[in-house]
């Protein structure tokens, strides 16, 4: 899945945010230490590559959709950009001793299933997909990241940055909205539909991987217990439902 900040999601931190304690304010080579904890994040990075190569390639297939040759040179810029990422994430599995490759297959089949079933009909489409879908998955990693060390922090906000798909949908989107209401109706029952299926995926992802769902109930870095967990997916929907807004759409 493609991972993008948006002005509603961007977290800045502030001056009286409390400073990082536990795994949070280590190195990796400090927190990865314990074996639980190296393996959480090996398929923390793992997920994340894989999403951003998907994403590379759902762009490349968008732009075809794109009705100007602008539109085109946008999303093509925009999938390149993905890619770096991709390769950012790849390159420091390998310094970590990790082949990506293996890191990335235990969730190829998920993040293959989710584009399958929520496989865009057009063009505006794709893009709500893109700004709503893919940045629940966003919201959802920026959540993990604040626990883990420095370092593994550090990369994985870098390359959830958006790519500038953001703000290109959201112009897109509310022109196209404008200038033809009745396609706002359809467009929010799509975005309902992708908050679902969005979910359920993150969810699926972390259930099956012992390591990733021990680190979020508290096993293993500062993680979060129960209550935390439903109070975040919370956070993610509220998230959810100002992107709604920015779009035009009623959540």
């Amino acid at each position: 899945m493609r991972f993008m900040e948006t002005p509603d999601n961007a977290n800045e931190a502030s001056d009286e945010a409390p400073a990082p304690t536990g795994i949070a304010a280590q190195d990796w080579v400090t927190a990865s230490a314990e074996p639980q904890y190296r393996a959480a994040v090996v398929d923390l990075l793992g997920a994340l590559a894989y999403g951003e190569l998907a994403a590379f390639e759902r762009l490349a297939e968008d732009a075809k959709l794109a009705p100007t040759l602008g539109d085109k040179a946008a999303l093509a810029k925009m999938a390149s950009a993905e890619f770096q990422h991709f390769e950012t994430l790849a390159d420091r599995l390998t310094a970590i001793g990790e082949d990506p490759t293996r890191a990335m297959e235990p969730f190829a089949k998920a993040l293959d299933d989710f584009h399958r079933q929520t496989a865009p009909s057009d063009w505006l489409e794709g893009l709500v997909k893109a700004y709503v879908g893919d940045s629940i998955a966003s919201d959802f990693y920026r959540e993990i990241a604040a626990r883990l060390d420095s370092d593994t922090r550090s990369l994985v906000l870098a390359v959830l940055d958006d790519t500038g798909h953001g703000n290109f949908a959201v112009e897109k989107v509310r022109a196209a909205i404008e200038a033809e209401p009745r396609v706002g109706g359809r467009l929010a029952l799509w975005a309902r539909r992708l908050m679902g299926e969005a979910l359920s995926q993150a969810q699926r992802v972390v259930a099956d991987r012992d390591a990733l769902s021990t680190m979020l109930v508290g096993g293993v870095a500062d993680g979060f217990d129960l209550a935390e967990v439903g109070r975040m997916f919370s956070r993610i929907t509220e998230a959810h439902t100002k992107r709604m807004a920015a779009l035009g759409l009623a959540a």
